[in-house]
């Protein structure tokens, strides 16, 4: 387990979910964010890692803030976190649903319906695209998420977004060649495949602009997109109110190799279209980055 992974599985455990838990039984979704506001306190006091990795993110898109509001603004990206995190639970258990709307619904039903192949979601770690998975069943598709397996077991259990859903499965990206030959295969079937292309994390990457310095994207999705002749959505969703979400699907890439000389010119242009439309979202929704990633660290050490 590498220093990220032990990380994160400090962050959470049954006692914090059970708290959580009897807050919404007891108090609903405005008590139980009321919590967050000490709980949150907390973590920005003590857990630096946290901190950190936030403020690479918070000090690019507040440049003019000095350093109590840039303190101020992982405070409140901590909070937002700390919602999603209760909304996720809130629906997956059964408690309640969100208003979940969709933009660019018809785009994707529409690419589906002309073509026998599935297409590849491309998302980030933002708003709540968990709960927007869930509102995805109207496409009447499986949906499979690449994604590594929960190192922590509270968090697995509480929060698996595949529970007792046979229209979201999980394809491991510890199989082998990365889950490659699952997700052409789900692809060919006409199924959907949800990519994280936020975090490289040991992947390979490529170098875009976003928030005004280059920062490293994987670039998988669109590799498998090319091989796969499919095209690439681009699924970013945002909670705008306490009971509604804005997922938005109409932004479409669809990789092609023209020769084999241009395809690392081809990559970075389709990340840097993808760094650019995540660079609108961080502008629109400032406090619903949950990366937590210095994305730009790398060229700080060049």
């Amino acid at each position: 387990m590498n220093k990220q992974e032990k990380i994160n599985k400090k962050r959470g455990n049954k006692l914090g979910f059970w708290f959580f838990r009897a807050a919404l039984q007891l108090f609903g979704l405005p008590g139980a964010y009321g919590l967050l506001y000490f709980v949150c306190l907390y973590y920005l006091l003590f857990d630096r890692p946290a901190v950190s990795s936030s403020m690479a993110y918070i000090k690019r898109r507040f440049k003019a803030y000095n350093a109590f509001q840039k303190t101020l603004c992982v405070y409140n990206l901590f909070i937002n976190q700390g919602k999603n995190l209760i909304d996720r639970y809130y629906i997956l258990s059964g408690l309640g649903e969100f208003d979940i709307e969709i933009q660019g619904y018809d785009k994707i039903q529409n690419l589906l319906s002309s073509s026998q192949k599935g297409v590849i979601l491309l998302t980030a770690h933002v708003g709540n695209w968990q709960v927007t998975m869930t509102v995805l069943k109207r496409l009447e598709k499986t949906v499979y998420l690449l994604m590594s397996p929960e190192e922590n077991m509270a968090v697995k259990k509480t929060l698996s977004v595949d529970s007792d859903n046979e229209k979201i499965r999980i394809i491991s990206s510890g199989n082998f060649l990365g889950g490659v030959i699952e997700i052409m295969k789900v692809i060919n079937e006409g199924s959907l495949v949800s990519i994280m292309g936020d975090r490289s994390d040991g992947y390979p990457s490529a170098e875009a602009y976003f928030l005004g310095e280059k920062a490293d994207f994987p670039y998988g999705a669109f590799s498998i997109a090319a091989a796969a002749q499919c095209p690439v959505v681009i699924l970013l969703s945002a909670k705008v109110s306490t009971r509604k979400y804005v997922a938005d699907v109409s932004h479409v890439i669809f990789p092609r190799y023209s020769s084999r000389n241009k395809k690392h010119e081809e990559i970075s242009a389709w990340v840097q279209e993808f760094a650019g439309v995540l660079e609108g979202y961080a502008e629109k929704y400032p406090f619903q980055w949950f990366v937590f990633r210095d994305l730009w660290k790398k060229n700080i050490e060049k």
